[in-house]
């Protein structure tokens, strides 16, 4: 019997010549169906892959940009982050089981938050001999699983393994168009080493896509009743939490919730919806609002309101909006919904506002007054956050000063920030779709720093700013974040807000047991982060510029000089915050 190094693919060599192995084949495909990236983590599995990128860069075959990522999370992470600034889904390649297991959480996030992710594994040899392929260490018989696609099953829309290397350029085409499809999320396709040796023709690696995304919208006379319904309403209000989707369906909101005199509410929002001093922006708390709502629409809002503490009135109905305003993924989620309409969210939002513009005319005193009591809520409201924020600029900072003052130090630039458990939205002071998003309702942390990653790889010249708090830097492994920061010379800025404590866990506490025991204790227990740890000794091992800021009043001066920094010298920076427990 040859040992595995002897073993070669037994088609005569002349044959070859139109040929590549199924490797090659997969990321030349990816390149053709629009994919920039592929953000890779590697492992024993990886040899024809590795073996593909040689040889389709040998014949001129235009190939996606791969790039090592150090740990998985950073790499889906990133993959998240470059959707986000960019709309275009990219590809993340990890190790056999033990690495798609590292990619899980992140496909979680990706997977509640409608971001399409092409994301391949190996799948461990299954032949012991014989195959180019075969297992030849011995991991190769401890990474193998019975189901190794039950690790992301629940956070993909689809799954599949590789069976043969002719399947490589449909199996991609389907991948790709699935994951692009209404509503948008991760896809899984598992890749054995042995079909990844195999050879299959080449000659249609560049061909377009026969197999297209489906993208939603809901139809005409859906979009007329909920004009009407909308127009007709005394006191609507909307619920705003996943933003626009887009520039322009960020300007047709603004314009909508203006012309018809509508307050906005961003209730727990991961992205802006609508700009911060808009006069129907009227900041978090949706309470007061749907208390005597008669119609609400909701947009894109995994959970518009809570239900153990706001309520709504019992003739009141809602309008849901989004790619799954049902949001069908998750078992209980029984909000209202007297009418849906599915679709792209900026689609939808667009259309909707063309739908109602007829009707306008006839409505126009009662928008008028409603108009003018948002505009007076929103200022009131945008008064008491700033207020609240300036006090919180002592010797103690809160994590509502740190907001202002970075809200002053981004001012007037291309910037986007990004909160995990940092920098609240309703002190920041931000205009334009896409400058505001907060870590995914799925709760997977150490999202923010990767992501920020992504983003500034697809916009080098933007100033991102990733701010984390609650020990979501730890989360972030910010070891090989930093190392990627340093290695694709990505200059972004992170502020980490340490408040040496788990602060959302002590106010769920709080929530649920206000008067118990844990309230009373002088240290509440499994939420301290002491001794904290020096962050700016971690980033400085790559490199970053670091300053430490220990009071309030120091803070605008060392935001300053970390963005200039960054303009200056471009590389990344860190700013490590004390505030007070949360």
């Amino acid at each position: 019997m040859a040992r595995p190094s002897e073993i070669e693919n037994d088609m005569p060599a002349d044959d070859n010549k139109d040929m590549i192995t199924a490797g090659g084949a997969i990321l030349g495909r990816l390149k053709a169906v629009g994919v920039d990236y592929i953000f890779a983590n590697s492992g024993t599995d990886f040899p024809p892959i590795i073996e593909g990128l040689a040889e389709a860069a040998a014949k001129d075959i235009a190939l996606p940009k791969a790039i090592v990522i150090p740990h998985e999370s950073a790499a889906m992470g990133m993959a998240h982050g470059y959707f986000l600034a960019t709309g275009k889904a990219q590809a993340v390649m990890a190790h056999t089981n033990v690495g798609l297991a590292n990619c899980a959480m992140g496909a979680i996030n990706a997977a509640t938050e409608h971001v399409p992710v092409i994301l391949f594994s190996g799948r461990t040899p299954v032949t012991e001999r014989g195959r180019l392929g075969s297992r030849t260490v011995p991991i190769g018989w401890g990474q193998e699983m019975r189901d190794q696609t039950a690790l992301v099953r629940e956070a993909t829309k689809w799954d599949y393994e590789l069976k043969f290397p002719e399947q490589a350029l449909d199996l991609v085409d389907r991948a790709y168009a699935i994951a692009c499809s209404t509503p948008k999320g991760p896809v899984y396709l598992s890749l054995p080493r042995e079909a990844l040796c195999e050879l299959c023709p080449s000659g249609n690696l560049g061909a377009p896509s026969r197999i297209k995304p489906v993208i939603a919208a809901p139809p005409s006379s859906k979009l007329a009743e909920a004009a009407s319904m909308l127009a007709g309403a005394e006191r609507p209000v909307i619920i705003a939490q996943r933003g626009a989707g887009s520039p322009e369906g960020f300007a047709a909101l603004a314009d909508m919730a203006l012309a018809w005199g509508i307050p906005v509410v961003q209730y727990w929002a991961v992205q802006l919806a609508i700009a911060s001093d808009h006069p129907m922006s009227v900041g978090s708390d949706p309470k007061e609002w749907l208390k005597d709502a008669d119609v609400i629409v909701v947009i894109d809002s995994l959970a518009p309101w809570s239900p153990a503490a706001h309520e709504i009135p019992e003739h009141c109905k809602v309008i849901q909006i989004g790619p799954d305003p049902l949001y069908s993924r998750f078992p209980v989620r029984n909000f209202r919904a007297d009418l849906s309409l599915v679709g792209e969210t900026a689609d939808v939002v667009c259309s909707l506002a063309a739908a109602m513009e007829a009707q306008r005319a006839r409505r126009t005193k009662s928008c008028d007054t409603r108009r003018a009591r948002a505009a007076d809520a929103s200022s009131a409201a945008r008064i008491a956050v700033h207020a609240r924020a300036e006090a919180g600029g002592g010797e103690l900072m809160t994590k509502e000063w740190v907001s202002q003052c970075l809200s002053d130090a981004v001012d007037g630039q291309n910037a986007t920030i990004l909160s995990e458990l940092g920098c609240p939205l309703d002190p920041l002071t931000l205009h334009e779709h896409g400058s505001w998003y907060q870590e995914p309702h799925s709760g997977g942390l150490g999202w923010s720093f990767p992501c920020a990653l992504g983003m500034q790889l697809a916009d080098p010249d933007r100033l991102i700013v990733a701010t984390m708090g609650d020990g979501s830097y730890m989360f972030s492994n910010p070891v090989a974040c930093h190392q990627i920061a340093e290695a694709l010379n990505l200059p972004l800025l992170i502020l980490v807000l340490n408040n040496s404590e788990w602060g959302a866990v002590r106010r769920s506490v709080l929530d649920v047991y206000p008067d118990g025991y844990a309230s009373r204790t002088n240290a509440m227990p499994l939420i301290s982060l002491d001794p904290t740890p020096d962050f700016t000794k971690v980033a400085q091992a790559s490199r970053a510029f670091t300053i430490r800021v220990e009071k309030g009043p120091e803070l605008p001066g060392a935001l300053k000089e970390a963005i200039g920094h960054i303009k200056n010298r471009r590389t990344h920076a860190l700013i490590e915050i004390r505030i007070a427990p949360t």
